[in-house]
């Protein structure tokens, strides 16, 4: 059912707006003195608010229709218009209803952090009930969505750390496929390996890793003692920004930003900071580290993708979220001959794997035949073809709605851990205290036998899969450019002479206030067209997969400035360069750092720059916080919420230039944001004397 919901605070709360405010003056021996009524001073004589900045940004939301016509993907396409025919809400439906969006939370100036609110910051009203000014409430709202992204990053690293001790330990009866990246790793925090077995060395770094997130002391923070330059690791305790764990950080986040705790919206922006290391050096390399160590680092490999790739016949598992142990132990028992046996037996033609956001990206490039189809919010649309009989949900950018179109095609939704239930869906998987942890290997046969039951009650179902298929190259790491080059001298020398004019990371998710993954693939244009190398990730990944830009195909180079196709074509090297999970910013961190070490440079110094043009959730504004602490300016169409205060404007937008190095742009316009970047790489290329 579609219902237009109309904005709560734009349309309630004024009933008093007759009323003045009084406003306290001291007399000439500083007393302080109420004015009379008839003194008072109007709300018209404060300053303007921030509305007709948030009403100029609301108008570049893209309705459904604008999205219909101008998204890239005809799959795409294809099924909105088939679930419009079907009368199944897509977020593109419900993002609709939603305008327009409380002009209060788009600006960062509504404060539900205690019962004495909700309070909003409005010229007559300028303080909330407890005092806190628009720079406070924003400041706090913004260091909120910072300690979830790096709660959330930070239990997917809390997962795959455990399972990489308990596996070394014997707990859980799964094998450890990263050895060079233990030993490597090992190395870079000081542990010894010399005479000691794989697997205490394996638990002493799992134990390094873990204390990170968890230590309560302060004490070296190993990750960023072992990982981090020590360029910046001066600056970040110059700026009193050094965390003491993730959880503490995380913790102290949520205190600070209380009711009647800190009020000092620098002091909040500070902890901000923090929150944005621990998601960078924890959440993200953290899980970087522990996901290579346990699976392997992976390949260079050719992945099918897009809708199309769905096969009808076959008994369709689709895996969706971010944590990668269980799913490898789900696709080995779907692809093993007994249980591909037992679905021929059952009528299917066989088992196959699919992906649905970073559980897919982290397999397709280790494990052959997983089929990364899309990206997080596009999910319903696949769902929508009926073809899959199982979709196997783990955690995170797994949206509710999920379930009511599964329920539309009979779908068996299964989820895996405690953290993320669905409504209706049925869980196989770990309890709360990984009591069951002994029993992966149970748990995937179960799962993979519930596919196939679904399999044999979901015959009658209609199948409807649009024609739109492609390979994509994919699994691309520092290690693999050193195997074909021996190094990464020959890409730091076509950086330094031009052939290559900087590097970009495109990564991101998205977010139904641009136009679905036009504002990627835009910038991806306008970028490779000024020869500009890109690397990306996570969901932003998929339309560059989907649309082409990750083969070596005229496709591809067609779209490729001359001197980076000179670079590329000759190693047959595709335009953009997809490293994996959302996680794996981590290997776009050492593309920067390797190259950067070539010429003994600082990071920041070098032409590099991050983007997530459409990005939506938390984890997103921690991801480009991590590249700016870094020293590499980040580039988006979606503003973040923080309207209201233009100091803390400032402190995002601009002040960190001379503190970090680095600063953050927004433009709603993707090819004009392109071109920024491109006049901001070049600077830093003249700054070099390139």
């Amino acid at each position: 059912m579609k219902e237009t919901h109309n904005d709560h605070h734009e349309h309630h709360g004024h009933d008093h707006e007759h009323q003045h405010r009084s406003k306290i003056q001291f007399d000439r021996n500083g007393i302080p003195k109420v004015l009379s009524p008839k003194e008072s001073v109007h709300s018209e004589d404060y300053p303007d608010d921030y509305s007709k900045a948030v009403n100029t940004y609301r108008k570049t939301f893209p309705n459904k229709q604008r999205v219909l016509a101008e998204t890239p993907d005809p799959g795409v396409k294809e099924m909105m218009e088939r679930m419009a025919y079907l009368n199944i809400d897509t977020a593109f439906d419900r993002f609709d209803a939603q305008q327009p969006q409380c002009i209060f939370g788009l600006g960062g100036t509504c404060c539900k952090n205690c019962n004495m609110g909700p309070c909003r910051i409005t010229k007559k009203s300028p303080r909330g009930v407890c005092g806190a000014d628009a720079d406070l409430i924003v400041a706090r709202n913004l260091l909120r969505s910072a300690a979830a992204g790096a709660a959330q990053h930070g239990m997917h690293a809390r997962e795959v750390i455990l399972m990489l001790k308990w596996a070394a330990q014997g707990k859980m009866d799964i094998a450890i496929d990263g050895e060079h990246k233990i030993r490597t790793m090992a190395k870079a925090f000081g542990i010894q390996t010399a005479h000691r077995q794989l697997k205490h060395i394996t638990i002493d770094l799992a134990d390094r890793l873990l204390k990170d997130l968890s230590q309560t002391e302060p004490d070296d923070y190993a990750t960023i003692s072992a990982c981090a330059p020590k360029e910046r690791q001066q600056i970040w305790k110059e700026m009193d920004i050094l965390p003491i764990s993730a959880y503490h950080e995380v913790f102290e986040a949520y205190h600070k930003s209380g009711c009647a705790i800190d009020s000092d919206w620098e002091s909040i922006m500070r902890q901000f900071l923090r929150c944005g290391l621990v998601f960078t050096f924890s959440g993200v390399l953290g899980a970087a580290i522990a996901t290579d160590a346990l699976l392997g680092i992976g390949d260079r490999a050719t992945a099918k993708t897009n809708i199309g790739a769905l096969k009808e016949g076959y008994v369709n598992i689709a895996v969706h979220g971010h944590l990668p142990v269980l799913v490898r132990e789900i696709v080995k028992t779907g692809y093993s001959e007994k249980y591909q046996k037992l679905a021929r037996e059952k009528g299917a033609k066989g088992i196959q794997f699919y992906g649905i956001c970073c559980s897919s990206l982290a397999a397709m490039y280790r494990y052959s035949g997983v089929i990364p189809l899309s990206n997080a919010i596009s999910a319903e649309l696949v769902l929508g073809t009926g073809a899959l009989d199982l979709w196997v949900a783990d955690v995170q950018e797994i949206y509710p709605a999920i379930m009511d179109v599964a329920r539309c095609y009979q779908t068996t939704v299964v989820t895996t851990s405690d953290s993320n239930r669905l409504p209706g869906a049925e869980h196989i998987g770990y309890d709360h205290h990984h009591s069951n942890i002994d029993e992966t290997g149970q748990i995937a046969e179960r799962i993979v036998e519930r596919a196939i039951e679904s399999f044999e009650k979901r015959r009658h179902i209609p199948v409807f899969i649009p024609p739109y298929e492609i390979e994509a190259e994919v699994g691309f790491s520092v290690e693999y450019i050193q195997k074909i080059h021996g190094g990464l001298e020959k890409m730091a020398e076509a950086l330094r002479s031009g052939e290559i004019l900087g590097i970009v990371n495109l990564v991101g998710c998205n977010n139904p206030k641009v136009v679905y993954e036009k504002a990627i693939v835009d910038v991806a244009e306008v970028l490779l067209k000024h020869n500009v190398l890109i690397i990306t990730n996570g969901c932003a990944s998929f339309p560059l997969m989907k649309l082409g830009f990750c083969q070596t195909t005229e496709l591809a180079y067609g779209r490729v400035g001359a001197s980076l196709r000179a670079f590329l074509e000759p190693d047959n090297l595709p335009p953009v360069w997809h490293v994996g999970e959302c996680i794996d910013n981590a290997r776009s961190s050492a593309f920067f750092a390797g190259i950067a070490g070539e010429f003994d440079r600082a990071i920041h110094e070098m032409p590099y720059a991050f983007t997530s043009p459409e990005w939506s959730n938390e984890k997103g504004l921690d991801a480009s916080l991590g590249f700016r602490l870094m020293g590499v300016n980040t580039y988006h169409c979606v503003e973040a919420p923080i309207h209201g205060s233009e100091k803390v404007i400032r402190f995002l937008k601009e002040d960190t230039r001379s503190t970090l190095g680095a600063v953050m742009v927004v433009d709603a316009d993707p090819v004009a944001l392109g071109e920024k970047m491109v006049a901001d790489l070049q600077s830093k290329r003249k700054a070099l004397g390139w």
